[in-house]
């Protein structure tokens, strides 16, 4: 009976050390994985200190150069006169106006070039004959600057927004197409048989196999057509759209001379451009959410 006793309760202690080791190494594995996530956070609060130092010693630069008379500000303007001129655009409304404008001809030639580039990058990575048909006028169309199409679009279509809409499409259709080429011929074939054997095809293969495993590569894409759109929206505006759009501020402030104010309208535009790369940025997030 004592032996039965002994070797009962030998048994549970084995089974209780067992669960305390367990215990013990559940509390080190989320010690670890709370440091982890504490040091994760302070590299990123510190990795965000050296753009912000970058653009302090640029302003400070800048600042010096102009006070001191180093640089005409005909060619250099202080910064307090391009502040000013922000200002002045803002509480006039002029700003407003004409950045809804800008917004309006990026963004929609962004989803034109969207509705293009998808399809076509993809008969392009799954079809041989839709390969060689296409990439070498889309190359030959690549080697054309946007500012030299842009005339042309303009005798074709005439001026406003839609030429300015086109050339935007034209300005990010060639990037996004390379990189959905890139997705799906990357895409490791025995995945694919593997998912055939299953029964997928067609619809269902793209949309469970081969969009989610090309979706990276779309969405840099996305990131790269979204912010070139602005400079698509611009080299458009200069041409088919002299009167709206911040491109029409550009060329009045050249006409005019006013320095400060060139100056204030490319800084709206370089945070249009940064504000977009952002959205796309919560963008990705989200997918890797959903997928």
């Amino acid at each position: 009976m004592s032996a039965t006793t002994s070797r009962t309760d030998g048994a549970r202690l084995d089974v209780r050390q067992k669960y305390q080791g367990n215990d013990a190494a559940a509390s080190s594995v989320k010690e670890t994985r709370a440091t982890r996530g504490t040091t994760w956070k302070i590299m990123n609060r510190v990795l965000t200190l050296p753009p912000f130092l970058l653009g302090a010693l640029l302003l400070l630069a800048w600042y010096i150069v102009t006070a001191t008379g180093s640089v005409n500000a005909f060619i250099l303007p202080a910064p307090k006169d391009v502040f000013a001129s922000l200002i002045d655009g803002f509480s006039s409304g002029l700003y407003w106006e004409h950045i809804g404008i800008t917004l309006q001809e990026s963004f929609f030639g962004f989803l034109l070039g969207v509705a293009v580039a998808l399809p076509l990058g993809y008969g392009i990575a799954k079809s041989r004959l839709v390969a060689y048909t296409v990439q070498p006028y889309l190359s030959a169309g690549q080697a054309i600057p946007a500012i030299v199409i842009a005339p042309f679009l303009y005798l074709w279509l005439g001026m406003g927004v839609l030429p300015v809409i086109v050339v935007c499409m034209l300005v990010v259709l060639f990037p996004m197409v390379v990189n959905t080429v890139l997705g799906i011929r990357t895409i490791e074939r025995e995945l694919l048989d593997a998912a055939r054997l299953e029964g997928a095809s067609g619809w269902s293969l793209l949309s469970a196999i081969e969009f989610p495993l090309a979706l990276p590569a779309i969405l840099a894409s996305v990131r790269t057509g979204l912010t070139l759109s602005i400079t698509g929206a611009l080299v458009g505006e200069f041409f088919c759209s002299p009167d709206q759009g911040l491109g029409a501020l550009v060329q009045m402030a050249l006409h005019q001379y006013n320095m400060a104010f060139m100056f204030a309208t490319v800084i709206i535009l370089a945070v249009l451009a940064a504000v977009y790369y952002s959205a796309t940025a919560l963008l990705v997030k989200l997918a890797e959410v959903i997928y």
